[in-house]
Parts: C-alpha cells; sequence; structure tokens
C-alpha cells in the first residue's frame, strides 16, 4: 500500500501530461486542477479499500496513467451533465421529464434574432419611454380568447399561486373535493392555496358535488370560486360535477370571483386531431369565469409559462401585485410565446407548431417513415439486429388527457449482441440520447415523436452500439 501511495503524483505533474494539456486548450486551469484532485481521491480511496491490483501498478508511470484516466472519466461525466437534446422515442408527445412541448424553427428563430442583442422588452418605441412586457401578448391572447385582458408568469403554478394571493389573501376559496388535483413533483392544489395565503374551503364529495354545495358554504370570508380542471385524471361511473356556466353565475350573484385552472389549456378543438374533448380557454371565458390560468408549454405546444386571462378589473390587480415581479415570464420565453400565439393568429399552428405537426401525421405517413428507418437499420447491420413495424397508441402526457390515446407505429427492435436493458441503458447513454420503451424482451421505437433529424442519430447510434459489442 505504501509504494502506491508513494507513487501518487502531484497536481502539477499530472497537468504537465500531454492528454491534460489537450484539455487546457479548451478549459479553465482551475476546473481542470480540481479535476485532477478528484481524479488523485478516487486513486486513494481505492488504494486504502483494497480495491486495485497492485500487480498492475508498480511504477509512478503506471499510477499516473490511471489517474489521468480517472481525470478523463470525471471530465466526460461533468460534460454530460446539464440540458441536451435527446431523442423521444417513448410516443408520448408531451413528456414532463423530457421538457414537454417542443419548440418549432419559427419560435426558435426569433428567440435568436431578438435575444442576440437588446430588444423593446419594455420599451415603449412609439414614445420613447418605458413600456411592458405584456402589451403585444396581452394582446394576441385577448384576440385569440375574448378575454378582456391578460398577461403571463413563469408557470401555470405560479399563475394559480399568484392569482389567489391577490384576490382572496386572508379570505376563504371554494373547492370541490373532487378537483383537489396533485401535478408533477407532488406540488399539490391545496398546497398553492394554503401558500397563497387563502384558506381553502372544501365542498362537496370526491365522487359528487353540486351547486348548492358552494352556495351553502359562503360565508362574508368568501372570496373566490374555483374551479380545477382534472386534465391529469378521470374520475367515473356515479358522478356528478358542477360546470363552469353555475359557478360562474353563482360567484356573480354572490358578488364574488369565480376561476377556473383549465392546467393544459387549449385553444383549439382537440376533436379534430382525433382526440377527445377538451374546453378550450374561450368556452371558459363565455361560461362567465372572471379568472382563468393555463400552461404554456403543455397542449398550446409553446415555451414554459402561466397564462392568466380574463376580465380586466381583476387581471389589473394581479398585475400590481409586487410578487407578479418574482414569478414574470423571462424575454426568452416570452419571444417564444408571441410567436407560438402568432401561429394561433394567423391560423398555421399545424405548420410551424411540432405538437400539432405530430398530431396531424397519419399512419400511412407513420409506416412509410418506418419502412425508411427500418430498411437503413438491416442494410448497415444486416443479421445484427431484428426488426419489425408494429402498430401501438401513444398518449398526450404532460397531464392532459389522460384517457386519450393516438393510434401510431413503432419499431420493434432486438439485437442477438445484446439483451433489451442493456440496449435501452446504451441507447440512454449515447451522445445524443435516444430514450425507448422495452416491451416483450425488444425495444420500441415510437415514429411519431421523432423529428426527420433524429433518423440519422438513431441509425448511427445502434449501429455504433451494436457493432462495439460484436468486435467484442
Amino acid at each position: 500500500m505504501q509504494h502506491l501511495l508513494r507513487h501518487i503524483p502531484s497536481v502539477h505533474d499530472v497537468l504537465e501530461q500531454k492528454t491534460i494539456q489537450h484539455l487546457l486548450e479548451s478549459q479553465g486551469r482551475n476546473h481542470i486542477k480540481a479535476l485532477i484532485l478528484q481524479g488523485i481521491e478516487i486513486f486513494r480511496h481505492k488504494v486504502f479499500s483494497s480495491e486495485l491490483d497492485t500487480f498492475h501498478y508498480q511504477s509512478k508511470d503506471q499510477v499516473m496513467a490511471r489517474i489521468v484516466a480517472y481525470v478523463l472519466d470525471i471530465q466526460q461525466q461533468t460534460e454530460k451533465k446539464g440540458l441536451r437534446r435527446i431523442i423521444n422515442g417513448t410516443g408520448v408527445l408531451l413528456h414532463t421529464n423530457m421538457g414537454r412541448a417542443p419548440l418549432g424553427k419559427i419560435a426558435l428563430d426569433e428567440m435568436v434574432e431578438v435575444a442576440g442583442g437588446y430588444s423593446n422588452l419594455e420599451y415603449n418605441l412609439e414614445e420613447g419611454k418605458r413600456g411592458s412586457r405584456y402589451d403585444y401578448v396581452e394582446t394576441l391572447l385577448t384576440d385569440l380568447t375574448g378575454a378582456e385582458s391578460a398577461m403571463v408568469v413563469n408557470n401555470n403554478a405560479a399563475a394559480v399561486f399568484i392569482a389567489l394571493n391577490t384576490l382572496a389573501s386572508n379570505q376563504e376559496v371554494i373547492i370541490s373535493r373532487s378537483e383537489q388535483v396533485e401535478i408533477g413533483g407532488s406540488f399539490r392544489i391545496p398546497d398553492i392555496i394554503n401558500r397563497s395565503g387563502a384558506r381553502m374551503v372544501e365542498v362537496g364529495t370526491t365522487n359528487k358535488t353540486y351547486i348548492h354545495d358552494y352556495e351553502k358554504a359562503i360565508t362574508e370570508e368568501t372570496a373566490v370560486l374555483l374551479k380545477v380542471h382534472k386534465s391529469n385524471y378521470r374520475i367515473e361511473g356515479f358522478t356528478a360535477d358542477v360546470d363552469g356556466h353555475a359557478i360562474g353565475a353563482l360567484a356573480h350573484a354572490k358578488e364574488l370571483i369565480a376561476m377556473e385552472d383549465l392546467g393544459s389549456g387549449c385553444l383549439v378543438d382537440l376533436r379534430q386531431y382525433g382526440l377527445p374533448y377538451e374546453p378550450t380557454v374561450t368556452e371558459c371565458v363565455k361560461q362567465g369565469m372572471d379568472v382563468i390560468t393555463f400552461s404554456g408549454d403543455k397542449l398550446l405546444g409553446g415555451p414554459q409559462g402561466g397564462i392568466i386571462v380574463g376580465k380586466k378589473k381583476w387581471i389589473d390587480q394581479i398585475r400590481k401585485n409586487p410578487l407578479t415581479r418574482m414569478v414574470r415570464i423571462d424575454k426568452l420565453s416570452l419571444i417564444a410565446l408571441e410567436q407560438v400565439l402568432q401561429c394561433y393568429r394567423n391560423e398555421t399552428i399545424n405548420e410551424h407548431l411540432p405538437i400539432m405537426k405530430m398530431l396531424c401525421r397519419d399512419m400511412q405517413q407513420l409506416e412509410e417513415e418506418a419502412n425508411k428507418l427500418m430498411k437503413r437499420l438491416k442494410d448497415n447491420l444486416h443479421d445484427h439486429i431484428q426488426i419489425s413495424i408494429i402498430q401501438e397508441e401513444n398518449s398526450v402526457g404532460g397531464g392532459a388527457l389522460p384517457e386519450a390515446k393516438k393510434e401510431s407505429i413503432a419499431l420493434a427492435i432486438s439485437s442477438p449482441y445484446i439483451g433489451a436493458v442493456a440496449l435501452q441503458k446504451a441507447l440512454r447513454k449515447y451522445t445524443i440520447p435516444i430514450i425507448v420503451r422495452i416491451k416483450d424482451e425488444h425495444l420500441e421505437l415510437s415514429m411519431r415523436t421523432l423529428f426527420n433529424q433524429d433518423h440519422d442519430v438513431i441509425v448511427q447510434g445502434l449501429c455504433d452500439i451494436i457493432n462495439k459489442i460484436d468486435k467484442t
């Protein structure tokens, strides 16, 4: 053990190694020194825990080579951290863990153009003085929804929070027991209500709530009647629910505020894409809701954001809340959202929004793409791979339309050289990670969620992984 410890080089000596010098050409010296210290510590730990075969480390050069290898491995792992492009072969269109709605070229180009320099984010070009970041996006949202006013914050949970903090702090918010939803990451509507400073009052039961339940619960302390759309689950069977019309009418009769959290929120009728009915924002406005909140990066197909539309009287109050600055939308998301909303206004969402383009792809188109990709893989890997085309069903995901399924096409992939679990892991760890599902001892690569540029990466990735195993 002692001779191994004596062979451990200094940080300076490791820095002088040719391989490390190459790293220094592109990375900071202090960063590399920190990696070297980690590499040396790993070697020390393995020495003391007797994890090393001492026969292979008789000289200083052998110890140096091992430590340099540790440094390179740590450096590669460090580079892999952070946000990266991945390929979604799962068939889940709005995958919560994969960034939900991908942005289209029209939004990305505008983000580069505007954010690459200075912008009129809060500068009024007509009057030459301070302006509001909400001006144009408010115009787009009011035109598209029929609401009197609108604003945007950084996500829908923040939208619900800031609305209730403004309109019901230290007052009561009445909500049905069946609508106390939990969204991703264990964020629960009751927690958001309580944190906003409002007091939650539950009415009805898990499966049945009537309008008289709301009416009986109203007191002098009541400020808001809150309806939460059950976008990520369904209650079926012996049920009763209260629609927005009834809640809006009761709220206005009692001089209260009617508010609805639509969750995924959409601006168009999704039945045209072969999906079940989902209430649109415009319908909620027409039902008499005073304040409506929904997400920007789900069914809308835009960037992350919490959109608030409704009566001008209430939106103005929310906008003036000092906490609004803490949750306001950033300029990059705002640029993207404006472009997405313009696509809705111009009726070009099927051409420019990736999520809508995916929904529009029919079975014939998907099968043609699957055949082309299958041929490329067979031409490159021959008997190293077995592939067949299968039918499957895709889900929308993103906490939206929990029961909706979209008929689709997938490739069933397996190889005699590597098992399904190992191949799935290797694809996940590829240079551009490729995420797929396992079913019946084979991988399923869904065609609906693939972009054209993904095909080259998939072919290269499978070739690299399987050929490497074959050579060993």
